[in-house]
């Protein structure tokens, strides 16, 4: 998946939608008593900070380098998004399961259940209008790939965690609505406080995926693999490389990768022709990958190479 630059709109269309939702729900919970509209009205909320920070997250990540942070803060978003992670978890998960709960072992009897009807309508048009540009802006990004993939693959977590965040509050939505329904035609409260655990059951899912694809970028993920390729046939394409060794890669950014590969070069050439050549695949690499935000060279004898490839030899 393509590691292309975004801007924030789509995090504050996001941001925007939610506030506006978030306290028609509450309104409309306080109105007819529904434990559903009351817990979709938490996450809702949740969902709106999330953006912020995802924002911040943003904003934090393109600081410069310094002396203490010599490749830069590009993994504060990645820290940010595993925070989101953690926040959709603890606060909309557990506190839609816990109300659910409470709930179902005392039951209140909803009133006005049109209230309830209209504003999940208004919610869920509101979400799918952000979740349509959520999801064009996560489209031009994945390419080929199938979106699955690209959730896997990406670089850029908030792209596909307002996307995920969006599709878990229309279903949340939808689960809420069959609560209120449910609740009204057979006169029985429990399943509004059953809607409210399976809106929990939903973020808690969804925060699991964010969890794990935030926790491997957030450690240290490694480049494209068809990158790493045309990296190493970059450096063996140059005459005076005898051998490319093995191509480490990691993302300290969505679009900052830092590289390194040992290089096994000739020995009749000199020094100051090892060091033409290194210069002239750092200036390729770099006009070629503008990712690539540096490039380490290592000269290596061919012996060492294949213990690098393969240890046990």
């Amino acid at each position: 998946m393509s590691a292309a630059k975004h801007d924030n709109s789509t995090l504050w269309i996001a941001f925007g939608a939610n506030m506006a939702i978030a306290v028609s729900k509450f309104v409309a919970a306080a109105i007819t008593g529904s434990s559903a509209m009351l817990t979709e009205g938490v996450h809702s909320v949740v969902d709106s900070v999330n953006e912020l920070l995802l924002v911040y997250g943003r904003k934090r990540s393109q600081k410069r380098p310094d002396v203490y942070h010599p490749f830069g803060y590009g993994r504060e978003v990645y820290f940010w998004s595993f925070v989101v992670a953690v926040l959709v978890f603890a606060l909309g998960a557990g506190v839609s399961v816990y109300e659910g709960i409470l709930h179902i072992l005392s039951p209140e009897e909803p009133v006005s259940p049109l209230v309830a009807y209209v504003v999940l309508l208004i919610a869920f048009l509101m979400e799918g209008w952000s979740t349509i540009a959520a999801a064009r802006d996560f489209h031009r990004a994945k390419g080929e790939l199938s979106w699955l993939e690209a959730i896997q693959k990406s670089k850029d977590p908030p792209t596909f965690i307002v996307l995920l965040e969006n599709v878990a509050a229309m279903a949340g939505i939808i689960a809420a609505a069959i609560g209120v329904f449910l609740t009204t035609a057979t006169k029985d409260p429990f399943y509004d406080g059953a809607a409210s655990v399976v809106i929990g059951l939903i973020l808690g899912f969804t925060a699991l995926v964010l969890a794990v694809e935030s926790k491997g970028l957030l450690i240290g993920e490694a480049a494209d693999p068809r990158l790493v390729a045309d990296i190493r046939d970059l450096v063996c394409s140059k005459q005076g490389v005898v051998e490319a060794g093995e191509v480490l890669t990691v993302h300290s950014a969505p679009d900052v990768i830092t590289a390194m590969i040992s290089v096994d070069f000739d020995d009749n050439i000199s020094a100051g022709d090892v060091e033409r050549i290194v210069c002239e695949i750092e200036q390729e690499a770099s006009e070629r990958w503008p990712q690539v935000a540096r490039l380490y060279i290592r000269p290596r004898q061919r012996r060492f190479l294949r213990e690098l490839a393969d240890p046990e030899e």
